[in-house]
């Protein structure tokens, strides 16, 4: 099967962006999925794209997420209108599309013996039920993997599943005859030893190996920055060990607080005790040195050249961690090539059963 068509603009009227997208993909080609990333800027014109886009491309399904940024090959488009769209053709009884909000009769279409099903997701934010969610789909697919984001956006948070929705998870899901690689980039490097929570309640860690939580974090994070703890916002997360990961993957969350006279430390998760915990630096260094193990680790792994991909980023990643020339984007390219690839900055990313924070999930279709 061919490669994937990208196409992608940043008119600022949605007729003449899609033009421009339609343009860029024209050609022969037999493509049954589109993918689609809008800006928020062209939230309220997506149901009247994606009715022009069904009709002229004859393609009647089609998944993507509204972001508050979004990329694709070469290009990060930040606070202006855009769009970016991809066209792929894969075996008609390969993928389904659903939408958990309101059935899940297309999961259970698929063939709960057969391989690995991989499942590209977009959710909601607003809905608290999420984590659950990300959590049982894949059991519920039998054998399956998730990678996708939650919908960032200011005012609108449309995904697309065929038509526009709302409210929960929803996706395309591809059977065993889709073959995929993906990888994970925390952008996070850890400055200590992994420690024991050894006593929690909610979002406080009262104790950890035992000690005051509070003590264990400022002898971790050193003495400069535990004089001044203001300074490690946005700087120092606590990071929760992925258990079973061979990889070393973790969960990144914000420090959210502290109580100096108790040794409390607030953490953005609720926690349970005897959970591995570690304390991790996230900067500019940091994220292009993981990402570019992630990058060529996938490079090492793929099978042959890829037909296209889906990368989605953390918000707070992008122009904030490597710089404002579409660099995080530019990195993909330089290590595996001209691909056609598309995806948005995300308020939360999907990866196997799991929400993360401050990562970038990358899969490539092979």
């Amino acid at each position: 099967m061919q490669e994937f068509k990208l196409g992608h603009s940043n008119q600022p009227d949605w007729q003449a962006a899609l033009d421009d997208c339609l343009n860029q993909t024209a050609g022969p080609g037999n493509a049954n999925l589109g993918f689609i990333y809008v800006t928020d800027a062209l939230a309220t014109s997506l149901g009247d794209m994606l009715r022009s886009l069904k009709s002229r491309t004859g393609i009647s399904h089609w998944v993507g997420s509204v972001g508050q940024a979004i990329l694709c090959t070469g290009h990060e488009y930040y606070d202006q209108p855009a769009v970016a769209i991809m066209l792929a053709e894969f075996p008609d009884d390969s993928f389904s599309i659903f939408n958990h909000a309101e059935d899940t009769h297309h999961l259970q279409d698929i063939d709960p013996m057969g391989g690995l099903r991989f499942a590209l997701v977009h959710g909601d934010p607003r809905n608290g039920q999420l984590p659950d969610l990300i959590d049982t789909l894949p059991e519920q697919l039998g054998n399956g993997y998730l990678s996708g984001g939650l919908t960032s956006a200011d005012n609108h948070y449309y995904q697309i599943a065929d038509n526009i929705v709302e409210g929960s998870l929803s996706g395309v899901v591809f059977t065993d005859q889709v073959q995929v690689v993906t990888g994970l980039s925390q952008g996070c490097s850890p400055i200590g030893p992994v420690h024991t929570l050894t006593e929690s309640d909610h979002h406080m860690a009262i104790s950890i190996d035992d000690r005051p939580a509070l003590d264990v974090f400022k002898e971790d994070i050193g003495e400069v920055l535990a004089r001044d703890i203001d300074r490690a916002a946005g700087y120092i997360f606590a990071g929760f060990p992925v258990k079973g990961s061979d990889t070393g993957d973790y969960l990144v969350r914000n420090v959210i607080g502290i109580d100096p006279e108790n040794g409390f430390l607030a953490i953005g998760d609720h926690m349970h005790s005897d959970a591995p915990i570690m304390f991790c630096r996230r900067d500019g260094k940091s994220a292009i040195a993981d990402m570019q193990r992630m990058l060529h680790s996938l490079k090492d792994r793929l099978p042959g050249p890829p037909r296209g991909g889906i990368y989605i980023s953390c918000l707070g990643r992008g122009r904030y961690l490597f710089g404002e020339d579409s660099e995080e984007i530019k990195m993909i390219r330089d290590v595996l090539g001209d691909i056609p690839l598309v995806g948005f900055y995300a308020s939360g990313e999907i990866a196997g059963h799991r929400l993360y924070g401050y990562t970038g999930v990358l899969t490539l279709f092979v």
